[in-house]
């Protein structure tokens, strides 16, 4: 579906545009592909109209992502804190996409309540917490990235989209459907894929690069989590993987390398709801993903701090992996009629 967006905030972002200002883009914590594809899409079309543009990421991300059109904009919190700090503190404005609430950034968090920049949200989550100046917030969009395809559509035309900027909004709109597999495709974004393939977008270099582009550490590690932490429960239609950070450590583990390893738990045939328990940043880190109409949004929220889509959820807990999992082992047997209809 197309979102419909409020006039007056278009006008009012549009007036805010007029002229140069000092802008940073941010996202959330670990950036995926779309929270660096609308990123830096975003930040490559305001850099054209002339504004002086940052994009800060709360903390670095996966070396298969660093090839994307944009990256002279970037600056990475993890690396030069003060320096991000300072972008965020000083800046005329402040996107925040693909997150609905601060804490998402973790340690920017605080710095993107005290900005006095005018705050834009653009984001495809549920619940988006109100602290932005100019909110453009839709749940059934499949992607933040497709979010922003709409938004510079409305702001600068069919202008907008060279090469570089429809390879940032492809990028984003393939990973976070899954290579355009998931129920949250629609007919409107395949046009959209039409498009941005017509601006120039080479749809088979960008899988390559996204996909085919493992390090020999991250095979191993997807091999050992399939052949030696696998763990299926044909009784509630469920499987899990839980890695602790010496198992990471093991592997040499870079950012992005955990990635869609809940994927191939949920791969398996007759699985409806899969996990994936990562210990590490001094928390355990947790991926839900499901098939059909069993929501793991809801398990997410309820049970482990967390949230997110109806098929596709995150949590947390400090507790530990062994009980993060004991208690995921709990909570199980009240979602069984629901997992087995």
């Amino acid at each position: 579906m197309i979102p419909i967006f409020p006039h007056s905030d278009l006008e009012k972002l549009k007036h805010f545009l007029s002229q140069p200002r000092d802008l940073v883009v941010t996202t959330h914590h670990r950036p995926d592909g779309d929270a660096m594809g609308s990123s830096l899409a975003l930040g490559l079309f305001l850099e054209k109209r002339g504004h002086r543009v940052s994009v800060v990421t709360p903390s670095d991300y996966p070396d298969f992502l660093k090839w994307i059109p944009g990256q002279h904009l970037v600056l990475n919190a993890e690396f030069d804190p003060e320096k991000a700090k300072d972008s965020i503190l000083k800046a005329d404005g402040l996107f925040c996409l693909d997150f609905n609430t601060p804490s998402r950034t973790e340690k920017l968090a605080n710095f993107l309540v005290e900005t006095k920049a005018v705050k834009i949200m653009v984001d495809h989550h549920l619940d988006p917490a109100p602290f932005c100046d100019i909110t453009f917030s839709y749940n059934q969009s499949c992607a933040t990235s497709e979010l922003i395809y709409h938004v510079l559509l409305q702001l600068g035309g069919s202008e907008p989209f060279d090469r570089g900027i429809s390879a940032c909004i492809y990028t984003g709109i393939m990973t976070d459907t899954g290579s355009f597999r998931f129920a949250s495709m629609s007919s409107d974004t395949h046009r959209i894929i039409a498009h941005l393939m017509e601006c120039g977008v080479s749809n088979h270099e960008i899988h390559e690069e996204v996909y085919d582009n493992f390090s020999i550490d991250r095979t191993r590690f997807l091999g050992y989590c399939i052949n030696e932490k696998l763990t299926v429960l044909p009784e509630y239609r469920a499987a899990y993987i839980a890695i602790s950070n010496d198992e990471l450590e093991k592997f040499n583990h870079s950012p992005g390398d955990t990635e869609g390893v809940v994927n191939f738990a949920l791969g398996i045939k007759g699985i409806r709801l899969a996990a994936f328990f990562c210990e590490r940043d001094g928390m355990v880190k947790i991926s839900f993903r499901s098939k059909g109409d069993f929501s793991v949004k809801e398990m997410a929220s309820l049970h482990f701090s967390g949230g997110g889509h109806a098929n596709a959820a995150g949590g947390r807990s400090l507790e530990g992996l062994e009980s993060a999992v004991q208690k995921f082992l709990e909570v199980l047997p009240s979602y069984s009629e629901r997992l087995n209809p």
